[in-house]
């Protein structure tokens, strides 16, 4: 499992260097202390820092995940509005420098990778804090995602629709289910799923009808 990661400290670039030592299984293949230092190289996970050189790059986190980068932010800073910020934007997850020890963050980076869904503290007080905790605020790409998945859409069509990896449509409905379990309201199911959005005013009955592809006609996608 491969790792680029953007820090313009050297400092932690050398701490961060040493986690990834043989024989562990992650490899660090690239570090630049800008974004465009490290574009055009193939790796599993991004490792983002927010303030480069001076400058937040919050924006940036939208752009990286829309090309289908899995992004694991990795900043001091951690005020709740920012760590929702960068989610909404489709960051995989956030690890806050001043907490976090080498077996968290390698946790984190190795669930990230499978495409599982990663809650780390910074990301469950971001949620937990959120207004109308017993109604999570989901983005407009997960609230799209999850649309056209329970308009009996396959994952990779509902790739193909938004323009993304198939993986990034996985990260969206189980952030989804993430932020429903930390609201108290688990949602396991597709249609535990569905009637949680329903409830919240997310998705309107008439909006989930059965899609059906122009170019093939198939049985529906996986459920």
């Amino acid at each position: 499992m491969t790792v680029a990661l953007v820090e313009d400290h050297q400092v932690v670039v050398d701490g961060v260097r040493s986690w990834f030592g043989p024989p562990g299984p992650i490899e660090l293949v690239v570090q630049g202390p800008t974004i465009e230092s490290v574009r055009g190289i193939a790796a599993d996970v991004l490792l983002l820092d927010l303030n480069l050189n001076g400058t937040m790059v919050v924006d940036r986190v939208g752009e990286l995940c829309a090309g289908g980068q899995r992004v694991i932010v990795f900043s001091e800073h951690e005020e709740p509005e920012i760590v929702r910020k960068v989610l909404d934007a489709g960051a995989s997850a956030f690890i806050g420098k001043g907490r976090a020890t080498k077996e968290s963050c390698l946790e984190t980076i190795l669930e990230v990778a499978a495409d599982r869904p990663s809650v780390t503290p910074p990301m469950a007080q971001a949620i937990a804090t959120d207004e109308g905790p017993h109604r999570p605020q989901l983005s407009d790409k997960e609230r799209a995602a999850l649309l056209y998945w329970f308009q009996s859409m396959s994952k990779a069509s509902v790739a193909a629709r938004m323009g993304i990896k198939e993986r990034t449509v996985r990260q969206y409905i189980d952030r989804a289910r993430v932020k429903y379990a930390a609201a108290g309201r688990p949602a396991p199911t597709k249609e535990k799923l569905l009637i949680c959005a329903i409830q919240d005013g997310l998705v309107s009955p008439d909006e989930v009808t059965v899609y059906t592809s122009l170019a093939a006609k198939g049985p529906p996608g996986d459920q």
